[in-house]
């Protein structure tokens, strides 16, 4: 009879050496492929949230054009290219057409700022500095000017590197677009692909629930962003209207833009305002108008909570901190990647709380 043999401490430590190496080796190489990848990494989590949030049309689609992805995917991204790129065509336009037309102006030397009313000096405790402020701009704007210089130097690179920097974010946009229509037409295999890496990380017990968790998160919080967006385009829009605002048209079309972008809406309403006031000046309208144009200009904040969390498996909260905090470590992506990553945690963490290990009274019961 043979006896079972046990390794020896040097066995041992060989297997343990041999583990470690293996280890390491891994280590080694999942860092070069992520140095490599890294580059391409915003690109790739943009055009995979794009799929995500674009795959419900192509699936209507299918319907009436069978076994043509392809087709479908590729027709989705060309409306998606041209409703994005006529009203930045159209912004684009008239932001250029602005400046000429100031820059004229100036040289011309016939901009002049009307003096402000006298009811301003009695605001209280700004008044008599806005007064103050405002008649030294509207009888020696170039002294003015001079005594700002430097903060509308300062003022002037911000703006222009914030216009350098959404250029390349649009150009990375129209990109991540285009491998978003190539991961569309192969959407069935990239389901099941997304299964298949969720059931070997948390378990095949968990790993349809996963994938269909993080896809209803990415569409729930990409559907929020752009109806949110949508609402506060036409709340900002009617008021504008109403108030003859020049070009409130394309100023509406801004107030999407950077709402998808995430920038606030006060970015628009506010400038406007202060155009308004000093070209109408200081009434009960124009007083009515500034009021409603800064509360809508920040309605994002009361919307947010009620449209993020709509059609996901887990508490609106925890989408709402998970969008809001990612946010604002990650930026734009981290809108989309907090609230999937804190769903994904929640769902888990409380699978493991509810999995509690049974008395063995009650497993024997079971088992009887």
């Amino acid at each position: 009879m043979l006896l079972p043999t046990t390794s020896t401490p040097k066995a041992q430590s060989r297997d343990l050496l041999d583990v470690l190496i293996r280890a390491a080796l891994i280590a080694v190489l999942a860092m070069f492929c992520f140095r490599i990848f890294a580059p391409f990494l915003d690109l790739m989590v943009w055009s995979v949230i794009l799929a995500v949030t674009l795959y419900p049309l192509q699936m209507k689609l299918q319907r009436s054009f069978a076994h043509k992805d392809g087709v479908i995917a590729s027709l989705i991204i060309l409306v998606a290219f041209g409703v994005i790129l006529a009203p930045t065509w159209l912004l684009g336009v008239a932001v250029a057409d602005s400046i000429e037309h100031a820059m004229s102006v100036a040289k011309s030397g016939t901009f002049h700022i009307p003096p402000p009313a006298d009811s301003i000096a009695h605001w209280p405790i700004v008044g008599q500095r806005v007064y103050d402020f405002w008649m030294q701009a509207s009888t020696d704007l170039t002294g003015l000017v001079q005594r700002f210089a430097p903060q509308l130097k300062t003022a002037g690179l911000a703006l222009l590197g914030t216009l350098t920097g959404l250029g390349a974010a649009l150009l990375v946009f129209f990109v991540s677009l285009i491998i978003a229509g190539i991961l569309m037409a192969h959407g069935d295999k990239g389901h099941r692909s997304t299964v298949l890496i969720a059931s070997r990380i948390s378990g095949p017990e968990n790993g349809v629930q996963i994938a269909e968790l993080c896809t209803a998160t990415i569409r729930a919080v990409a559907q929020g962003v752009v109806g949110i967006a949508f609402i506060q385009m036409v709340l900002i829009g009617v008021g504008f209207i109403v108030m003859g605002v020049p070009g409130a048209g394309l100023l509406a079309l801004a107030v999407l833009l950077i709402g998808i972008m995430q920038l606030p809406a006060t970015l628009i309403t506010v400038p406007v305002i202060i155009f308004v006031i000093m070209t109408q000046g200081v009434s009960t309208a124009t007083i009515v108008f500034s009021v409603y144009e800064f509360v809508a200009g920040l309605a994002d904040n009361v919307l947010k909570p009620l449209l993020l969390g709509r059609g996901v498996a887990v508490p609106m909260p925890v989408v709402l901190i998970g969008a809001i905090g990612g946010m604002v470590t990650g930026g734009v992506i981290g809108l989309f990647i907090g609230p999937v990553m804190l769903a994904v945690g929640y769902q888990l963490f409380w699978r493991w709380v509810k999995d509690q290990p049974q008395p063995e009274r009650a497993r024997e019961e079971q088992q009887a």
